[in-house]
């Protein structure tokens, strides 16, 4: 018996890990819908976005940090910590305070001699524009389909390995109209169709078997603001659509924006950090999964 095993072992490890181990992309792209409450991205016109979640793993109760804003969220999706480690507590461009302390994705995947992209709506997220870690960097507008419409020119040509694709419009019209608004409704409709323009590129491209997308928000929102521990506010959508993805899977584990960061690193091939508060939804992905070659 303890020679069976002792031959087993040895085939893992000359042969690698067996297929089975964990589902891997070639390529992921985060979008996240800032502002996107659940509740009111239901009722609203997105039709790509339901053609999605019938092919798709996701849960619309995962969670936001404390305090739930725009930079100090999309930092924690993006680093894989909480506020108390990254310590971005801001919520807008503020060239005195430098750059995003901790690792970044980016950063991370620039490591492994991966390519990165990174496109947005808001200047606050040149805090993001760090040296050396995204070889793609722009925000085009605060207009979701201007925005995707550059990265799609991105994804077509360059074919990132991580991207990331921000749509602002729903967080503003929340703010001018409030949540839940017919305003923000049509802005949600609006980015319904710049999503599109995101996946008509991947399939352009020719890596649509190698992509797992990844579509969340930063916060909710209620009235017309947001920030607090409220329901409203932290609720957001988790959604994951693509290579080795369960389809039409409801992801009962609890999922944190911290674990955005921890499932794309995975998918890559690039080793979560210690450090990190998320963890990898493997639970949306199938056991049977192997990376595309």
């Amino acid at each position: 018996m303890a020679r069976r095993f002792f031959l087993v072992l040895l085939m893992v490890l000359l042969l690698g890990s067996p297929a089975w181990a964990a589902p891997k992309a070639d390529h992921v792209i985060i979008i996240s819908f800032d502002g996107g409450k659940p509740t009111v991205m239901q009722e609203s016109k997105m039709p790509v976005l339901q053609s999605v979640l019938k092919k798709a793993a996701y849960t619309w109760t995962a969670q936001t940090i404390v305090p739930s804003l725009t930079l100090p969220s999309h930092t924690s999706m993006l680093t894989g910590v909480k506020p108390d480690k990254h310590q971005v507590l801001w919520n807008d461009w503020e060239p005195q305070r430098g750059l995003v302390k901790v690792p970044t994705i980016f950063a991370l995947a620039k490591e492994k001699k991966l390519s990165t992209a990174l496109f947005a709506g808001k200047p606050k997220f040149n805090h993001f524009n760090i040296p050396n870690t995204i070889d793609s960097f722009a925000l085009p507008a605060y207009d979701a389909k201007d925005v995707a419409k550059v990265a799609a020119e991105c994804i077509i040509s360059k074919k990132p390995n991580l991207c990331f694709i921000h749509f602002a419009d729903s967080d503003g019209a929340g703010h001018g109209y409030g949540w839940g608004s017919d305003e923000q409704k049509k802005a949600f409709a609006d980015e319904d169709e710049a999503l599109k323009t995101v996946l008509d590129a991947v399939s352009t491209a020719g890596i649509s078997e190698s992509t797992v997308l990844i579509l969340t928000a930063d916060h909710g929102g209620h009235d017309r603001t947001h920030g607090t521990t409220m329901p409203e506010d932290m609720n957001i959508p988790w959604i994951a659509v693509g290579e080795g993805v369960k389809r039409n899977f409801e992801i009962t584990a609890p999922v944190s924006t911290c674990d955005t960061a921890a499932t794309a690193l995975w998918l890559l091939d690039v080793p979560v950090p210690q450090s990190f508060d998320g963890k990898p939804i493997t639970s949306a992905f199938s056991a049977s999964a192997t990376k595309h070659k």
